[in-house]
């Protein structure tokens, strides 16, 4: 497709935007219209909002437009089923240049609607307004079933902590890119499409989760979040996290532990959870810690021990 977004101008790039999307039963009414109808059985609608902003969450020359749609996508919908809900729908809203290439935004939308055929969810709606710059912004929906959602303030002393999905890998993959290399592949392209396992959610809700989030900011910043809002402390063994051989290799290359990436890197978007300690897990999901009573401020530690290297993802923050 030749020709710029300007060029194709507002109403012409909507229609070839929603020309790409496919749709799910839940959807009643899609784009087209002044809203769309998205069917809610249970009657509670689980809703979750996220921006990418070019330049702070995502690169032109590290990812395609394709990359970055698959990646807005998952980190909206990993947040539905973290709350052991079923994804349903997605909507977008989309600020770019006059002067882009039209097919950068098609393809954004191919990601968009490839990444929701994964979670089983559709594209229904959005907007699309100019700017200087690209922003994409992200609402996702999602449906309980009957069931109650997974908050993070369920954790009790005696649950134990497991993970399902991947930690580190989007870290390592960021720093292979940003020395300039694009291999090992399985890493940057953990960084430039997160794999978030949206089945385990609703799967540890119904196995009897007491408290659930996804790892977006990073493992302890996320389980600081749990740990907090239940009151508790959280012992993570660092024994029992393996790290693929690969991660070590490149761990080696550029100084750092990767256990850092483990601890502190995000975007991988894996469920992390607490359990009662009889749930037999299954084997996707990993045991890495347990749940304590809190000996002063709820917080995280590492074998025992707060973990003082820097790490985990704040906006308002100097580092990660």
């Amino acid at each position: 497709m030749k020709g710029t977004v300007g060029e194709l101008g507002e109403f012409g790039l909507i229609k070839e935007l929603t020309s790409r999307l496919t749709s799910t039963p839940a959807v009643r009414i899609g784009p087209g219209d002044d809203a769309a109808v998205v069917s809610a059985p249970d009657r509670r609608v689980v809703a979750s909002t996220d921006i990418l902003l070019e330049g702070r969450h995502f690169r032109r020359d590290w990812s395609t437009a394709y990359d970055v749609g698959r990646k807005a996508a998952a980190q909206n919908l990993a947040d539905i089923a973290a709350m052991g809900a079923v994804p349903t729908a997605l909507l977008l809203g989309l600020v770019v240049p006059a002067e882009l290439p039209v097919t950068w935004p098609t393809e954004l939308m191919d990601g968009l609607r490839d990444e929701c055929q994964v979670a089983g969810a559709a594209v229904v709606g959005g907007d699309v307004v100019r700017g200087d710059t690209i922003m994409v912004s992200i609402t996702a929906l999602g449906d309980l079933r009957n069931h109650d959602p997974v908050t993070r303030g369920g954790a009790q002393p005696g649950d134990v902590v497991a993970y399902t999905g991947w930690l580190g890998w989007s870290a390592a993959g960021y720093a292979v890119l940003s020395r300039g290399f694009r291999s090992p592949r399985a890493f940057v392209e953990a960084h430039r499409r997160p794999e978030p396992p949206y089945h385990a959610g609703p799967a540890a809700a119904g196995l009897g989760a007491t408290a659930m989030c996804d790892v977006s900011d990073g493992l302890i910043a996320d389980l600081g979040h749990i740990a907090e809002a239940s009151k508790v402390r959280i012992d993570l063994r660092s024994g029992l996290i393996d790290i693929p051989t690969q991660m070590n290799d490149i761990g080696q290359a550029v100084g750092v532990d990767p256990m850092q990436w483990v601890l502190t890197g995000g975007e991988d978007h894996a469920i992390v959870a607490t359990f009662p300690p009889d749930v037999k897990l299954p084997a996707r999901w990993k045991v890495i810690g347990e749940v304590l009573n809190p000996s002063a401020l709820p917080q995280v530690t590492v074998d025992g021990a707060p973990w003082h290297s820097a790490g985990g993802w704040d906006h308002f923050g100097e580092t990660e």
